[in-house]
């Protein structure tokens, strides 16, 4: 049953991989949809504040392929402040692709410790669909910080890579667009032990919450 399942998962991968081979051929023009730049997003969100953080190196954004992106760290009392990036892609059929954070935080000496996906329940309110993130926890010596991320585009929320590379598959095939994009928030763990971990999440939790509905108009439907 096991091999049949496996069998079928590789022949849909191998047929989503040509069909993409053929759209990054195709020399078809991709109208990049409308949207507010992330120079004009909001510094407060909820009980937030924001605080712009240095711009990205030439040379990262080389390697990102990146066409906007924000990097702000959010403070509120009585919480943990965050750290605040997203990344935007117009198109992805010339090379220029979303991939996971993970790849790029080990070469920053950030080692991961613990991995799981958790469901924000607390932005399902808003958004009206269960929203499933990557959670991680990453450590440089003696400081941890807590991860949340996932892919988003056309309003759809995925924590899958893969699945986000399906969606951008069928949707160039089916609307002409690959435009998409990344949120991570990170929230230091302040302390030892699952308490200081908690506090950390519950934090991450409530300013992912508070922004989800703020990137309408920033990140295409």
């Amino acid at each position: 049953m096991r091999g049949h399942m496996f069998l079928r998962v590789g022949v849909i991968t191998v047929a989503l991989l040509l069909a993409w081979g053929a759209v990054t051929r195709a020399d078809r023009y991709e109208q990049p949809p409308g949207r507010q730049p992330f120079a004009n997003f909001p510094m407060q969100i909820g009980g937030w504040r924001g605080t712009q953080q240095p711009p990205f190196e030439k040379r990262v954004l080389e390697v990102l392929g990146v066409d906007d992106y924000l990097t702000r760290a959010y403070f509120a009392e009585g919480r943990t402040g965050v750290g605040l990036y997203i990344g935007y892609w117009e198109s992805q059929r010339q090379g220029d692709t979303i991939h996971s954070p993970m790849n790029c935080l080990p070469g920053a000496g950030w080692e991961p410790t613990s991995y799981s996906r958790i469901a924000l329940s607390e932005a399902a309110a808003t958004t009206g669909q269960a929203v499933v993130v990557n959670r991680y926890i990453v450590q440089k010596g003696l400081d941890r910080q807590l991860i949340l991320y996932w892919y988003q585009s056309h309003g759809r929320l995925v924590a899958s890579e893969y699945w986000s590379k399906i969606y951008m598959v069928l949707d160039a095939v089916r609307l002409n667009r690959s435009d998409g994009a990344i949120v991570r928030v990170i929230a230091a763990i302040k302390g030892e032990g699952p308490e200081a971990e908690a506090k950390a999440e519950q934090d991450a939790r409530r300013f992912a919450a508070d922004l989800i509905p703020r990137l309408d108009g920033f990140l295409p439907n």
